[in-house]
């Protein structure tokens, strides 16, 4: 009786003049559910590396939430490689750490996870990936835990208008999200109380392009409305990663980070690269996002040969950096599982686990409070192991043996 008196009130009271926010977050429920696959996500919380959707002064002047870098050591963490537009292989990964149930809830407790990027390009994926994980975030807040992605060299491609490396999946997983995000659009259109404040974010880009096949062309069109600096996805994702990230004694980064990312600052590389994707900031140094020595492009530290490792000038990096005693990476692939070298402070851990990138067997690496690193994995072959963490060299790499019920990856030599 008193839900139908709310409800009654609501009718009467309730209009799109009155509160336009209220049917805008119903359509974008909706258009999230449908892009998503089916996800019902929870409001989101400004605690543990969340950020709340973006808010706007008296000015209408945007206020940026400070995206955070630096995070003390949680009891677990666990860190996670390239993607690349697999949510199979993603939910294996979850599982296999036991971050997720059969039902695809967080089921990590405290646990923080580190997505290094790359979950863009090369799979059809793509967006119900950055809908999991956003819905996970928001789960995990409720029991203590925190999820933390990342930008790779491939989500900057993709602001930059590189897409090279698109699937045919990915493009008609983006041509179905502006399909929905239209009809959002057009919902809210219905509502006088929504005048001046839709934006299209297909606005002055062209309709067709001569030298691009039509059965493509939306598809790319709708990557760079998505896409492009302040696109709704850019914002709503992509300028919510962080570009550098440091956790207990672990420093994160897709590529590596040289000495002159460190003397930029660690802080001041997310602020840019973030008000880059925003389309605040319309330049960025190249030394940042492009090019071979930049943050997300750099194997110094990941050929898989360890002889073309820069071991001095990483031992240079983390003494720089209070407290930090490796760098996790990805970018490149490790044919033979998560390795370290450098004596173990620098561990690479992106192992091609896409079926549009080697279709590897998932592999996550895990860090314990105690600082103790060891490898989970789907491999059979190295189920059953010795009771404790042995680093060894072999070949010039370092490897893991962990404990007793993990699984490992042998390094390739």
């Amino acid at each position: 009786m008193e839900e139908q008196k709310v409800l009654e009130t609501s009718s009467n009271s309730i209009t799109c003049q009155t509160l336009p926010s209220f049917l805008s977050s119903f359509v974008d429920t909706f258009v999230d559910f449908s892009v998503s696959g089916g996800l019902f996500l929870l409001p989101p919380s400004p605690t543990l590396g969340q950020i709340s959707p973006p808010s706007y002064n008296e000015t209408n002047s945007r206020v940026l939430t400070p995206l955070q870098t630096v995070y003390p050591s949680p009891a677990r963490l666990i860190a996670i490689g390239d993607l690349h537009g697999d949510l199979s292989k993603t939910k294996q990964a979850l599982r296999l750490a036991g971050l997720i149930d059969s039902e695809g809830h967080w089921s990590g407790g405290s646990t923080t996870v580190v997505q290094v990027g790359d979950i863009l390009d090369r799979g059809g994926d793509e967006l119900k990936i950055m809908y999991l994980f956003e819905k996970l975030k928001r789960e995990a807040t409720k029991s203590g835990g925190a999820i933390l992605t990342m930008n790779g060299n491939h989500e900057i491609m993709n602001v930059d208008g590189d897409f090279r490396f698109v699937s045919r999946g990915g493009l008609e997983e983006f041509k179905d999200w502006a399909m929905w995000y239209s009809v959002g659009n057009d919902m809210k259109k219905l509502c006088s109380g929504f005048d001046g404040l839709i934006k299209d974010p297909f606005d002055g880009i062209p309709t067709e392009c001569s030298y691009i096949k039509p059965e493509i062309f939306s598809g790319i069109r709708a990557r760079i409305a998505a896409l492009q600096p302040n696109g709704p996805i850019a914002e709503r994702f992509l300028s919510r990663n962080q570009t550098v990230l440091v956790v207990g004694d672990s420093l994160f980064v897709h590529g590596g980070l040289l000495p002159s990312h460190v003397e930029y600052g660690l802080e001041k590389v997310n602020e840019h690269v973030r008000d880059w994707i925003l389309g605040i900031k319309k330049k960025i140094r190249n030394e940042l996002i492009r090019g071979r020595h930049s943050i997300v492009w750099t194997r110094k530290f990941s050929n898989e040969s360890a002889k073309d490792c820069d071991c001095s000038t990483l031992e240079h990096v983390l003494n720089t950096i209070p407290g930090v005693k490796r760098m996790i990476m990805g970018h490149t692939i490790q044919e033979s599982g998560i390795n370290g070298v450098c004596n173990n402070t620098a561990i690479r851990i992106d192992v091609g686990m896409s079926k549009g990138c080697g279709n590897g067997l998932a592999e996550v690496l895990e860090i314990s409070e105690n600082s103790q690193v060891k490898i989970l994995t789907s491999n059979p072959l190295y189920q059953k192991k010795s009771d404790s963490l042995v680093a060894a060299e072999k070949g010039g790499h370092d490897f893991f043996i962990p404990k007793q019920g993990q699984k490992q990856v042998e390094v390739n030599a």
